[in-house]
């Protein structure tokens, strides 16, 4: 398989779309059309490529670090919302 059959840009949108938001491979693979080795491939390189580039690692640490953060705001999210319901429900009780 020729290493340019995909767009350039489609390669960097799909490795962002799973490294930073932690899309699955599967979803990425079936979603984009890629061939069914195509989105491994594309990782070992970009992980080469970011031992030998530290541009390349940077950007990786920061997909890493955004991935990380939108995490932890989920678990925020839902933990803030289980304590609005429980407020909600203690101050029915005190009435």
């Amino acid at each position: 398989m020729s290493n340019n059959r995909y767009d350039p840009e489609l390669k960097e949108k799909v490795l962002r779309l799973y490294l930073e938001e932690g899309r699955t491979k599967k979803s990425l693979t079936e979603e984009y059309n890629l061939g069914s080795g195509t989105l491994t491939y594309w990782l070992q390189q970009y992980r080469k490529e970011c031992k030998s580039n530290p541009t390349k690692q940077e950007e990786s640490d920061a997909y890493a670090e955004t991935k990380r953060l939108k995490k932890e705001l989920e678990e925020l999210k839902k933990e803030n919302d289980f304590l609005k319901k429980a407020a909600a429900f203690f101050a029915k009780e005190i009435d």
